[in-house]
Protein backbone atom coordinates (compact mmCIF):
# COMPACT_ATOMS: atom_id res chain seq x y z
CA UNK A 1 0.00 0.00 0.00
CA UNK A 2 1.29 3.52 -1.09
CA UNK A 3 0.94 5.86 2.51
CA UNK A 4 1.42 9.38 3.07
CA UNK A 5 1.60 10.45 6.36
CA UNK A 6 2.18 14.07 5.84
CA UNK A 7 0.23 16.14 7.65
CA UNK A 8 -1.57 19.12 5.94
CA UNK A 9 -4.44 21.54 6.41
CA UNK A 10 -6.57 19.49 4.00
CA UNK A 11 -6.87 17.09 5.70
CA UNK A 12 -7.35 18.64 9.11
CA UNK A 13 -10.32 20.44 7.10
CA UNK A 14 -11.86 17.72 5.18
CA UNK A 15 -11.99 15.04 7.89
CA UNK A 16 -10.78 16.45 10.81
CA UNK A 17 -7.33 14.80 10.86
CA UNK A 18 -6.78 15.75 14.54
CA UNK A 19 -3.96 15.72 16.98
CA UNK A 20 -0.86 16.71 14.23
CA UNK A 21 1.11 19.07 16.48
CA UNK A 22 2.17 19.86 20.03
CA UNK A 23 0.24 22.51 21.72
CA UNK A 24 2.18 25.19 20.82
CA UNK A 25 4.93 27.47 21.55
CA UNK A 26 5.69 30.16 24.23
CA UNK A 27 3.46 33.09 24.42
CA UNK A 28 3.92 36.79 23.29
CA UNK A 29 2.08 39.88 24.70
CA UNK A 30 -1.33 40.52 23.13
CA UNK A 31 -2.56 43.59 24.92
CA UNK A 32 -5.45 42.08 25.92
CA UNK A 33 -6.79 42.38 29.86
CA UNK A 34 -7.55 39.68 31.52
CA UNK A 35 -11.79 38.70 32.32
CA UNK A 36 -12.63 40.31 35.26
CA UNK A 37 -12.94 37.34 38.39
CA UNK A 38 -16.40 35.54 38.54
CA UNK A 39 -18.36 37.15 41.76
CA UNK A 40 -18.96 34.59 44.71
CA UNK A 41 -22.12 33.35 44.27
CA UNK A 42 -21.00 31.92 40.81
CA UNK A 43 -17.88 29.88 42.05
CA UNK A 44 -20.51 28.05 44.26
CA UNK A 45 -19.63 24.36 44.08
CA UNK A 46 -16.70 25.12 42.47
CA UNK A 47 -13.45 24.37 41.44
CA UNK A 48 -14.01 21.09 39.55
CA UNK A 49 -11.61 19.16 38.10
CA UNK A 50 -12.12 17.50 34.36
CA UNK A 51 -9.15 15.09 32.14
CA UNK A 52 -8.63 16.46 28.90
CA UNK A 53 -6.14 15.32 26.84
CA UNK A 54 -3.99 13.76 29.79
CA UNK A 55 -4.03 16.80 31.71
CA UNK A 56 -6.32 18.02 34.51
CA UNK A 57 -8.00 20.88 33.63
CA UNK A 58 -9.22 23.08 36.68
CA UNK A 59 -11.57 25.72 36.87
CA UNK A 60 -11.88 27.98 40.11
CA UNK A 61 -16.30 28.77 38.39
CA UNK A 62 -18.42 28.33 35.75
CA UNK A 63 -17.09 30.31 32.71
CA UNK A 64 -18.95 33.08 31.26
CA UNK A 65 -17.47 33.73 28.18
CA UNK A 66 -17.35 30.71 25.28
CA UNK A 67 -16.29 30.40 22.42
CA UNK A 68 -16.82 27.16 20.11
CA UNK A 69 -13.65 26.49 17.34
CA UNK A 70 -16.07 24.61 14.49
CA UNK A 71 -19.72 24.54 14.03
CA UNK A 72 -19.65 21.04 16.23
CA UNK A 73 -18.32 22.73 18.95
CA UNK A 74 -20.48 25.42 18.91
CA UNK A 75 -23.75 22.91 18.59
CA UNK A 76 -22.81 21.24 21.70
CA UNK A 77 -22.56 24.26 23.89
CA UNK A 78 -25.89 25.71 22.55
CA UNK A 79 -27.68 22.14 23.08
CA UNK A 80 -26.34 22.01 26.48
CA UNK A 81 -27.86 25.79 26.90
CA UNK A 82 -24.74 28.13 26.88
CA UNK A 83 -25.88 30.38 24.07
CA UNK A 84 -26.08 33.57 26.05
CA UNK A 85 -22.83 32.39 26.77
CA UNK A 86 -21.47 32.65 23.56
CA UNK A 87 -18.98 35.34 22.85
CA UNK A 88 -17.68 34.10 19.13
CA UNK A 89 -18.08 31.18 16.91
CA UNK A 90 -15.30 30.11 14.57
CA UNK A 91 -14.58 27.85 10.99
CA UNK A 92 -18.25 28.70 10.22
CA UNK A 93 -18.29 27.95 6.61
CA UNK A 94 -16.84 24.67 7.03
CA UNK A 95 -20.29 23.32 7.82
CA UNK A 96 -23.86 24.44 8.20
CA UNK A 97 -25.58 24.35 11.91
CA UNK A 98 -29.04 22.94 12.06
CA UNK A 99 -31.64 25.65 11.23
CA UNK A 100 -32.43 25.85 15.25
CA UNK A 101 -29.15 26.29 16.49
CA UNK A 102 -28.21 28.78 13.64
CA UNK A 103 -31.35 30.99 14.40
CA UNK A 104 -29.76 30.81 18.44
CA UNK A 105 -26.51 32.17 17.08
CA UNK A 106 -27.63 34.62 14.77
CA UNK A 107 -26.05 37.44 16.85
CA UNK A 108 -22.86 35.43 18.38
CA UNK A 109 -19.84 37.01 16.54
CA UNK A 110 -18.14 35.11 14.04
CA UNK A 111 -14.59 35.08 14.81
CA UNK A 112 -13.29 33.28 11.39
CA UNK A 113 -15.12 31.17 8.16
CA UNK A 114 -12.95 27.93 6.95
CA UNK A 115 -9.85 28.75 9.36
CA UNK A 116 -9.55 28.57 13.04
CA UNK A 117 -8.83 32.47 13.90
CA UNK A 118 -5.93 33.98 14.12
CA UNK A 119 -4.41 34.79 17.47
CA UNK A 120 -5.30 38.40 17.63
CA UNK A 121 -8.72 37.84 16.71
CA UNK A 122 -9.56 35.47 19.38
CA UNK A 123 -7.90 37.31 22.12
CA UNK A 124 -9.85 40.02 21.39
CA UNK A 125 -12.94 38.01 21.98
CA UNK A 126 -11.73 37.89 25.80
CA UNK A 127 -13.08 34.47 26.01
CA UNK A 128 -12.90 32.63 28.96
CA UNK A 129 -13.15 28.95 27.63
CA UNK A 130 -12.48 28.23 24.31
CA UNK A 131 -13.62 24.39 23.05
CA UNK A 132 -12.06 23.32 20.18
CA UNK A 133 -12.55 19.39 18.08
CA UNK A 134 -8.56 19.27 18.03
CA UNK A 135 -5.26 20.67 18.85
CA UNK A 136 -5.41 21.97 15.36
CA UNK A 137 -6.15 25.17 16.56
CA UNK A 138 -3.75 25.81 18.70
CA UNK A 139 -1.27 25.88 16.68
CA UNK A 140 1.31 28.78 17.04
CA UNK A 141 3.09 28.22 13.57
CA UNK A 142 -0.42 28.22 12.28
CA UNK A 143 -0.76 31.88 13.73
CA UNK A 144 -3.37 30.33 16.25
CA UNK A 145 -3.23 30.86 19.89
CA UNK A 146 -1.81 28.56 22.19
CA UNK A 147 -3.45 26.81 24.89
CA UNK A 148 -0.15 28.45 27.14
CA UNK A 149 -1.32 32.15 25.82
CA UNK A 150 -4.88 31.43 26.14
CA UNK A 151 -4.35 30.53 30.04
CA UNK A 152 -2.35 33.88 30.00
CA UNK A 153 -5.15 35.96 29.68
CA UNK A 154 -7.29 33.42 32.05
CA UNK A 155 -8.97 31.49 29.64
CA UNK A 156 -9.16 27.56 29.94
CA UNK A 157 -8.65 25.70 26.55
CA UNK A 158 -10.89 22.28 25.69
CA UNK A 159 -10.64 19.86 23.23
CA UNK A 160 -12.55 17.47 22.29
CA UNK A 161 -11.48 13.75 23.90
CA UNK A 162 -11.41 12.15 20.07
CA UNK A 163 -9.22 15.10 19.23
CA UNK A 164 -6.70 14.50 21.70
CA UNK A 165 -3.20 13.44 20.11
CA UNK A 166 -3.15 10.50 21.95
CA UNK A 167 -6.63 9.40 21.43
CA UNK A 168 -7.07 10.51 17.79
CA UNK A 169 -6.33 7.07 16.13
CA UNK A 170 -8.09 4.83 18.88
CA UNK A 171 -11.32 7.01 19.55
CA UNK A 172 -14.55 5.85 19.45
CA UNK A 173 -18.53 7.59 19.57
CA UNK A 174 -18.65 7.39 23.18
CA UNK A 175 -15.63 10.14 23.26
CA UNK A 176 -18.52 12.48 22.55
CA UNK A 177 -19.92 11.12 25.94
CA UNK A 178 -17.40 11.84 27.59
CA UNK A 179 -17.29 15.42 26.46
CA UNK A 180 -20.49 16.18 27.58
CA UNK A 181 -20.28 14.79 31.21
CA UNK A 182 -16.88 16.77 31.06
CA UNK A 183 -18.99 19.97 29.81
CA UNK A 184 -21.95 19.38 32.20
CA UNK A 185 -19.18 19.17 35.33
CA UNK A 186 -17.23 22.67 33.78
CA UNK A 187 -20.79 24.07 33.74
CA UNK A 188 -22.39 22.67 36.79
CA UNK A 189 -25.30 21.23 34.25
CA UNK A 190 -25.25 17.59 34.93
CA UNK A 191 -28.98 17.22 34.68
CA UNK A 192 -28.80 18.16 30.75
CA UNK A 193 -25.77 16.76 30.19
CA UNK A 194 -27.42 13.21 31.53
CA UNK A 195 -30.29 13.95 29.46
CA UNK A 196 -27.76 14.81 26.38
CA UNK A 197 -26.80 11.06 27.05
CA UNK A 198 -29.55 8.86 27.15
CA UNK A 199 -30.51 10.76 24.37
CA UNK A 200 -27.85 9.95 22.45
CA UNK A 201 -27.56 6.26 23.82
CA UNK A 202 -31.17 5.60 23.01
CA UNK A 203 -30.02 6.69 19.19
CA UNK A 204 -28.03 3.96 19.13
CA UNK A 205 -29.12 1.86 21.20
CA UNK A 206 -32.14 1.67 18.25
CA UNK A 207 -29.21 1.08 15.28
CA UNK A 208 -28.07 -1.59 17.10
CA UNK A 209 -31.40 -3.40 17.58
CA UNK A 210 -32.17 -2.59 13.60
CA UNK A 211 -29.55 -4.48 12.87
CA UNK A 212 -28.88 -7.59 15.04
CA UNK A 213 -28.11 -10.66 12.78
CA UNK A 214 -27.28 -8.14 9.98
CA UNK A 215 -24.65 -9.76 7.80
CA UNK A 216 -21.87 -7.37 7.81
CA UNK A 217 -21.00 -5.92 4.32
CA UNK A 218 -17.41 -5.14 3.67
CA UNK A 219 -16.86 -1.50 3.20
CA UNK A 220 -14.14 1.16 2.07
CA UNK A 221 -13.86 4.28 4.04
CA UNK A 222 -12.47 6.54 1.66
CA UNK A 223 -12.11 10.21 0.87
CA UNK A 224 -11.21 11.79 -2.75
CA UNK A 225 -10.39 15.40 -3.02
CA UNK A 226 -9.15 15.93 -6.51
CA UNK A 227 -6.18 12.98 -7.38
CA UNK A 228 -6.03 12.53 -3.64
CA UNK A 229 -7.32 9.48 -2.81
CA UNK A 230 -7.33 8.37 1.29
CA UNK A 231 -8.53 5.63 3.34
CA UNK A 232 -10.16 5.58 6.94
CA UNK A 233 -8.56 2.72 8.50
CA UNK A 234 -9.13 3.72 12.67
CA UNK A 235 -10.13 6.47 15.08
CA UNK A 236 -13.70 7.62 15.37
CA UNK A 237 -14.53 7.06 11.73
CA UNK A 238 -13.60 3.36 12.03
CA UNK A 239 -15.84 3.05 15.08
CA UNK A 240 -18.61 4.88 13.66
CA UNK A 241 -18.56 2.10 10.41
CA UNK A 242 -18.77 -0.54 12.69
CA UNK A 243 -21.51 0.57 14.58
CA UNK A 244 -23.16 1.08 11.75
CA UNK A 245 -23.18 -2.78 11.11
CA UNK A 246 -20.27 -2.65 8.48
CA UNK A 247 -16.53 -4.64 8.27
CA UNK A 248 -13.78 -1.88 6.87
CA UNK A 249 -11.62 -3.38 4.77
CA UNK A 250 -8.95 -1.29 6.08
CA UNK A 251 -7.77 -2.21 9.33
CA UNK A 252 -5.85 -0.26 12.21
CA UNK A 253 -3.34 -3.03 12.42
CA UNK A 254 -2.20 -2.87 9.57
CA UNK A 255 1.26 -0.72 9.21
CA UNK A 256 -0.35 1.94 6.89
CA UNK A 257 -2.61 3.14 9.93
CA UNK A 258 0.04 2.13 12.63
CA UNK A 259 0.86 5.73 13.51
CA UNK A 260 -2.42 7.71 11.79
CA UNK A 261 -5.97 6.73 11.54
CA UNK A 262 -5.71 7.44 7.13
CA UNK A 263 -3.81 7.16 4.95
CA UNK A 264 -3.28 7.92 0.92
CA UNK A 265 -3.24 5.04 -1.15
CA UNK A 266 -3.74 3.98 -4.84
CA UNK A 267 -6.89 3.21 -6.14
CA UNK A 268 -5.60 -0.29 -7.19
CA UNK A 269 -5.37 -0.99 -3.13
CA UNK A 270 -9.35 -0.43 -3.30
CA UNK A 271 -10.36 -2.53 -6.26
CA UNK A 272 -7.90 -5.50 -4.72
CA UNK A 273 -9.96 -5.32 -1.61
CA UNK A 274 -13.18 -5.45 -4.07
CA UNK A 275 -15.92 -3.85 -0.89
CA UNK A 276 -19.46 -4.17 -0.97
CA UNK A 277 -19.65 -0.86 -0.08
CA UNK A 278 -18.13 2.42 -0.11
CA UNK A 279 -18.37 5.56 2.61
CA UNK A 280 -17.20 8.53 1.80
CA UNK A 281 -17.12 12.01 3.56
CA UNK A 282 -18.17 15.18 1.79
CA UNK A 283 -17.62 19.11 2.44
CA UNK A 284 -20.77 19.97 0.07
CA UNK A 285 -22.87 18.95 -2.29
CA UNK A 286 -20.41 19.95 -5.39
CA UNK A 287 -17.77 17.83 -3.67
CA UNK A 288 -20.30 14.88 -3.26
CA UNK A 289 -20.89 15.17 -7.00
CA UNK A 290 -17.49 15.06 -7.90
CA UNK A 291 -16.09 12.35 -5.39
CA UNK A 292 -18.93 10.01 -7.14
CA UNK A 293 -17.90 11.11 -10.71
CA UNK A 294 -14.43 9.85 -9.21
CA UNK A 295 -15.78 6.52 -7.84
CA UNK A 296 -17.74 5.62 -11.26
CA UNK A 297 -14.92 5.94 -13.31
CA UNK A 298 -11.87 5.16 -11.40
CA UNK A 299 -14.21 1.78 -9.57
CA UNK A 300 -16.55 0.41 -12.21
CA UNK A 301 -16.02 -2.57 -11.87
CA UNK A 302 -15.82 -2.71 -7.86
CA UNK A 303 -18.83 -4.44 -6.37
CA UNK A 304 -20.13 -1.21 -4.21
CA UNK A 305 -19.93 1.24 -7.57
CA UNK A 306 -21.44 -1.82 -9.97
CA UNK A 307 -24.26 -2.14 -7.31
CA UNK A 308 -24.37 1.35 -6.25
CA UNK A 309 -24.01 1.02 -2.59
CA UNK A 310 -22.80 4.73 -2.46
CA UNK A 311 -23.05 6.32 0.92
CA UNK A 312 -22.36 10.01 1.33
CA UNK A 313 -21.72 11.15 5.08
CA UNK A 314 -20.98 15.33 6.08
CA UNK A 315 -17.30 15.49 6.72
CA UNK A 316 -18.48 17.59 9.80
CA UNK A 317 -20.13 14.57 11.04
CA UNK A 318 -17.23 12.42 11.93
CA UNK A 319 -15.57 15.58 13.88
CA UNK A 320 -14.13 14.65 17.30
CA UNK A 321 -16.93 15.95 19.61
CA UNK A 322 -19.69 16.19 17.56
CA UNK A 323 -23.33 14.74 17.80
CA UNK A 324 -22.91 14.60 14.45
CA UNK A 325 -21.27 11.06 14.99
CA UNK A 326 -24.41 9.64 16.17
CA UNK A 327 -26.22 10.80 13.14
CA UNK A 328 -23.07 8.94 11.02
CA UNK A 329 -23.96 6.33 12.83
CA UNK A 330 -27.76 6.32 11.85
CA UNK A 331 -27.20 7.52 8.23
CA UNK A 332 -24.39 4.77 7.21
CA UNK A 333 -26.23 2.07 9.20
CA UNK A 334 -29.66 2.72 6.46
CA UNK A 335 -27.15 3.29 3.64
CA UNK A 336 -26.02 -0.40 4.31
CA UNK A 337 -28.94 -2.31 5.77
CA UNK A 338 -31.97 -0.29 3.93
CA UNK A 339 -34.04 -3.25 4.58
CA UNK A 340 -33.95 -2.96 8.40
CA UNK A 341 -35.08 0.55 8.48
Amino acid sequence: MTVDRTPNRLRTAAISLAGLTAFGLSACGTGVSTPDEPDTAAAEGYPVTVENCGEELVLEAAPTRLVGLSPSQTELLVELGLTDRLVGQAQTDTHPLPEQVQAEVADVPELSDVAPPTREVLLEAEPDFVYSPTTYEFTTEQGFASIEQLAEVGADAYVATGGCPERRSQGTVDDLFTDIENLGTIFALPDRADEMTEEGQSRLTAVEEAIEGAEAPSVAQLYVEGATLMAIGGGIEYDIIARAGGDNVFDPDEAAFSDFFAATITPEEVTSRDPEAIVFSVNDADHEEATRDYLAQTFPDVAAVSEDRLVAVPASDLFPGTLGNIGAVEHIAEGLHPDRF
